[in-house]
């Protein structure tokens, strides 16, 4: 394939498909359906599989499970009974001198088989061998009908796209077939692979073998007949190997200029007097632990740096990252400077400013609580107030990321929860001062393998400690059935003055699911189960006075019982709350289990987590409660996570900032994003931060993919 490089490729790559033959007004709405918009969009819309049809097999030579390709003669054909189910099927028989197979349907248009598959009529057939005692099956075969002349190397000839070769296998999508896509796609690929640019550098492509890019999406698309077919199905060949190594390797450059550009910045060189934070010390009613300080130190040395500090705080449920954030937030406030914390839901926001406050007010410091809902009067006395640098420290929601709010010197900018959050929100907080310090907090661990995707331009810290005093927290499962086993447990700690949480997934009966709903259960509970106790409801559709008169009436104690969805996920802090049961528990991913376990054995208690699944659940879903039985540990619960649910749904919120990957698996693909890190982090350092003339494709590649993703506009 020629390789070519127009001055510019991209008017080519960004053409609408209709400018692609064969592709006219009907088809045009099918392929948007597989979200593809552009000739670029089709060219990275890999096959999913590939199917070998390189040889002909003879019918005793056909393998069990798999699928096979070989040409037969109509020997039987017609309409027959199973004996099972009395249900109606098409059957054919065809042979050829070694042996013979059955062909069935089971959804079909009688008329039509009839007149296609008439005894004595040759075809080439291809489908999954499937085998009942002595009898081969194929169910709903593809075929393609043969004259009676007709040579097969004749057939092979004139359609070249479909016979004699490794075929690619599409995702599709309602009126679009196989035939009509491999058509589509091998069109395409003739025309527009060669106007894909081949920018990483000679050093680096000879270094790893990796294919030119537009020779890669020709292999990727339509395989040489010498593929290993095995490496292609494990996408192990090196036409995929370059897509996925070129996919990592501009966004780690794009990371490592982030991270370059945050070391090159100047930012605000904090000191530390010690006005606020060894008081706030003295106040405390409890000691921070090893990991805390060590965390401590390490923000200390980046607030104390000339250059703004973007760092990551990871800390397991429950293992202090807000004291940590606090003490921080102190330093900013020491140096005359604003902090503003950004929560993702309304009742954390809430709940970080509640515990804020109790210690701000008594080292004689302002903080306000910033809402979306706000009356309009108070919202703007509190933006003014902003924006004279009368409150030291800022408490909301997306609220505080908004324009109009103003601050008068913000020095720390912290988000909570960063998971719920992309890469643009940081940079908008960013933007509300000059060049801020930032520290970025999750209670959901992250696997190396996403953090260097997701966070790579960010230092990591990790609180691997819980506070003295905190007890695990055992979890059983019991089945729909035995639930009374866990009401029994959930009345026994009621009774101790204890409290509990029974949460579901659903808000209200819905026509469409068999999930019995909070609002339900919150009946049942107040009229039959626990008549005894104060029964309490929070679900999301309520209104944020009501959402905080129930949960303030939770953390009193006055609601023994709070009936709930997921809005209590995270942040819910209630130390006298000791059982938490998780209604069709298999409905949930497993960082939302740990997550919502989480919210209890924060007291000094014995703690429980009950999993009650659904009657009917999956395998995956069998997985996921056997490590949340087996284990408490967040990482080893998120890297079971990434393993089963895949990187894609890994966080809750697909648009979490994570990437949508066209070729690479994080899975399968680890090793490569290793190398492609290690390459580009290397290139930026080489090259000045993309700024020889060497690189310059490179960068202009790279701010056409992820200028916009990775707030890198400033690289331009």
């Amino acid at each position: 394939m020629v390789h070519n490089s127009p001055l510019n490729p991209h008017i080519e790559l960004d053409k609408k498909l209709d400018t692609l033959h064969g592709v006219g007004p009907r088809m045009l709405p099918k392929l948007k359906k597989l979200g593809l918009n552009t000739i670029e969009d089709a060219l990275y819309h890999l096959p999913i599989r590939y199917e070998d049809r390189r040889q002909l097999k003879t019918i005793n030579q056909l393998t069990d499970n798999q699928q096979e390709i070989f040409v037969g003669t109509v020997l039987a054909s017609g309409e027959t009974v199973t004996s099972r189910s009395y249900r109606k099927i098409y059957e054919v028989i065809v042979g050829d001198s070694s042996g013979k197979v059955s062909l069935k349907w089971f959804r079909y248009r009688k008329p039509w088989l009839q007149k296609r598959f008439p005894i004595g009529q040759k075809a080439i057939f291809i489908g999954d061998v499937k085998r009942f005692s002595a009898i081969r099956e194929i169910h709903h075969p593809d075929s393609e009908l043969l004259g009676d002349d007709q040579d097969l190397q004749q057939l092979i000839k004139s359609d070249p796209i479909n016979f004699g070769r490794i075929l690619p296998v599409y995702s599709l999508t309602e009126g679009l077939s196989q035939k009509q896509a491999r058509k589509i796609w091998y069109r395409l690929i003739q025309e527009y692979a060669d106007k894909v640019p081949d920018v990483i550098p000679a050093a680096i492509q000879n270094k790893y073998q990796l294919l030119p890019i537009p020779l890669a999406l020709q292999q990727a698309h339509w395989p040489d007949q010498s593929i290993n077919l095995d490496e292609l199905e494990k996408g192990r060949d090196r036409g995929r190997y370059s897509l996925v190594f070129d996919e990592f390797f501009f966004l780690e450059l794009g990371l490592a200029l982030k991270r370059a550009g945050v070391q090159l910045e100047e930012g605000i060189s904090f000191k530390l007097s010690h006005k606020y934070t060894i008081p706030l010390n003295k106040l405390l009613p409890f000691k921070l632990t090893t990991a805390q300080r060590r965390v401590l130190g390490e923000i200390k040395t980046d607030m104390l740096s000339p250059h703004p500090m973007h760092r990551l705080l990871q800390g397991d449920v429950g293992s202090g990252k807000t004291i940590v954030a606090l003490m921080a937030a102190l330093i900013a406030i020491e140096n005359q400077a604003q902090v503003a914390v950004v929560a993702p839901t309304e009742i954390l926001a809430e709940q970080h400013y509640q515990t804020f406050q109790r210690w701000l007010e008594q080292l004689g410091l302002k903080i306000c609580l910033l809402q979306g809902n706000m009356p309009a009067v108070a919202k703007r006395k509190t933006l003014e107030q902003i924006a004279q640098g009368e409150i030291d420290l800022v408490v909301g929601t997306h609220a505080v990321l908004q324009e109009g709010v103003e601050f008068h010197s913000l020095g720390l900018g912290i988000i909570d929860e960063q998971h719920r959050f992309g890469v643009q929100q940081r940079g908008l907080l960013k933007r509300k001062g000059v060049n801020p310090d930032m520290l970025v907090m999750t209670a959901t661990p992250i696997p190396r393998t996403l953090s260097m995707t997701l966070y790579g331009d960010l230092s990591v810290s990790v609180i691997d400690q819980l506070p003295p005093g905190r007890k695990p927290v055992t979890t059983r499962r019991f089945s729909a059935s035995k639930r009374s086993r866990g009401y029994q447990l959930i009345q026994q700690e009621l009774r101790q003055g204890r409290q509990a949480y029974v949460v579901y997934p659903l808000v209200e009966e819905s026509e469409k699911s068999d999930l019995q709903a909070a609002t339900v259960a919150a009946e049942s509970f107040t009229t039959e189960i626990f008549p005894e106790f104060k029964i309490g409801l929070l679900h999301g559709r309520m209104k944020t006075a009501e959402k905080d008169a129930v949960m303030n009436s939770f953390r009193e104690g006055d609601i023994q019982l709070l009936v709930a969805t997921t809005v209590i996920e995270v942040g819910v802090d209630v130390p006298n709350a000791t059982v938490m049961m998780i209604e069709h528990a298999d409905r949930f991913g497993l960082s939302q289990l740990h997550q919502l376990r989480g919210r209890v054995g924060r007291g000094a208690d014995k703690s429980y987590c009950l999993l009650i699944p659904s009657d009917h659940y999956s395998e995956d879903a069998a997985r996921r409660l056997h490590v949340m039985v087996q284990t408490e540990d967040g990482f080893r619960i998120a890297e079971a996570d990434l393993e089963i649910r895949g990187p894609g749904d890994f966080l809750g919120v697909r648009q979490a900032g994570l990437p949508d990957f066209r070729v690479a698996s994080l899975l399968r693909d680890l090793r490569i994003l290793e190398s492609a890190r290690q390459e580009a982090f290397d290139y930026v350092q080489k090259t000045d931060q993309l700024n020889t003339l060497e690189a310059k494709p490179v960068k202009d590649e790279l701010i056409r993919r992820w200028g916009g993703r990775l707030e890198l506009a400033a690289i331009g």
